[in-house]
């Protein structure tokens, strides 16, 4: 009996970014699956098979499963194009859940430093005389604000960390190559130049976020063009 395994991928139109959904793809085994809407899609397939991608009743080349070297991201791109606000580019990278999982296993390494909260000073009522007073145990931690303000620090400082993975996650070479066909060293002098602020990586929208990284390339290669020029002077 042969063996069953998945294939899955991405489905983009001509720009390799725009994602296609309601792409029927169908097994020469007769499975089939279709694209959700990112354009992702799923198929049981067996050694033997082939398949097809299938939109508006235009089918591709079949593609013969021996031949798929990475069968847990088979992206293709149609020879269709669907209205998108942004400007075509070469190719898209699809993400990995790898930011999450690492980002999950730091909050629970450092649990107890980002749940952290600063003691106050509570006010208890004195046995003896009835009057209030000071609790003893939160007057000790008072005198530990030195330990405490370097707690908090340490908190800070690991939340930094963690946006600028996160940052370095989405705004990564291989994207950028791809889109703007740049190599090192120009690539990495424009990754610093525009390296994108947190909270806008954080919530832009995809359009939104490879138009920054266009629009950020045509500036720099204007300054590029300028600086070559005064130094040609």
């Amino acid at each position: 009996m042969t063996a069953q395994f998945t294939i899955s991928g991405n489905v983009y139109d001509s720009s390799k970014v725009v994602p296609v959904k309601d792409v029927l793809i169908r097994s020469t085994a007769g499975k089939m699956a279709k694209t959700d809407s990112t354009g992702h899609y799923t198929i049981l397939v067996n050694t033997n098979d082939s398949i097809a991608f299938i939109y508006h009743n235009k089918t591709t080349e079949n593609f013969s499963v021996r031949e798929i070297k990475n069968t847990g991201n088979f992206d293709i791109s149609l020879h269709v194009r669907i209205n998108g606000k942004f400007k075509t580019m070469k190719e898209v990278i699809v993400y990995s859940r790898s930011y999450q999982e690492d980002s999950a296993e730091n909050r629970d390494e450092y649990a107890k430093d980002f749940d952290y909260e600063k003691p106050g000073i509570g006010v208890t009522s004195s046995d003896y005389s009835g009057a209030p007073g000071l609790d003893l145990d939160q007057f000790i931690q008072m005198f530990q604000f030195r330990k405490n303000k370097m707690e908090a620090s340490f908190q800070k400082r690991l939340i930094e960390e963690e946006q600028d993975k996160y940052v370095d996650y989405r705004f990564n070479k291989r994207l950028i190559h791809r889109i703007t066909l740049m190599t090192s060293p120009e690539l990495d002098t424009f990754m610093i130049m525009y390296r994108p602020p947190y909270a806008f990586v954080r919530q832009s929208s995809l359009t939104e976020f490879y138009q920054y990284i266009l629009d950020a390339w045509y500036q720099f290669k204007k300054d590029l063009q300028l600086q070559k020029k005064k130094e040609g002077q």
